[in-house]
């Protein structure tokens, strides 16, 4: 594998784990130990390639000063589809956490639902944003402007709530040591189940 294809590869890994926060250039030289125009030159070719190959559901943007990949217009309506019917899967004690998290706490942005797990979580986040479960809805004031999350229709259509006032009542310490983050899992898991089925709240 040539240097080249190996930055590549690289660039597109970092960005897909990022995610909805993307990478701004510093970053991504920061992660491959590579100079400002190899990294740009990598970037523009990666969004070449996506561009030309008409079968990829993904495309590179760029918003503000951050790289993120995303999907194609052209497949909006199908997307669409999925968001509006999502499939049956369970869904994973992970999951299931940070939907608790940014349900009681929304809007939350993604360095504090780690905070509060104690882990990444990346990845179910990504799940339950492509299940339509959860949504961006702004950026936060602070240093970065991260990414802002909260809760759907569709989230209190699976859930029976007529809307989040509905919550089950939910107590919830200041504190975010790990004891105080266990409590706030237990409480939940107590107060609000999901079916494995992918159906209502129990």
């Amino acid at each position: 594998m040539s240097n080249h294809n190996r930055l590549l590869g690289m660039i597109e890994s970092f960005l897909f784990i990022a995610g909805d926060e993307g990478l701004s250039l510093k970053q991504l030289m920061a992660l491959t130990m590579t100079d400002e125009h190899s990294v740009t030159e990598a970037l523009r070719h990666l969004r070449e390639l996506y561009e030309k190959e008409i079968h990829r559901g993904i495309t590179l943007k760029q918003f503000g000063g951050a790289y993120r990949l995303v999907t194609k217009a052209e497949f909006a309506e199908e997307i669409k589809r999925l968001l509006e019917n999502p499939s049956p899967q369970t869904v994973t004690k992970a999951s299931l956490e940070v939907l608790a998290i940014i349900a009681y706490k929304q809007p939350v942005t993604r360095v504090e639902i780690d905070d509060l797990r104690g882990v990444k979580s990346e990845g179910p986040l990504h799940t339950l944003v492509s299940r339509g479960f959860v949504m961006e809805q702004g950026r936060s004031e602070g240093s970065g402007r991260a990414i802002l999350y909260g809760t759907t229709d569709l989230f209190l259509d699976k859930f029976g709530l007529k809307s989040l006032k509905d919550l089950p009542p939910l107590i919830l310490e200041e504190d975010t040591d790990q004891e105080d983050n266990d409590l706030f899992m237990t409480h939940f898991q107590e107060a609000f189940s999901f079916d494995e089925e992918g159906g209502n709240a129990t």
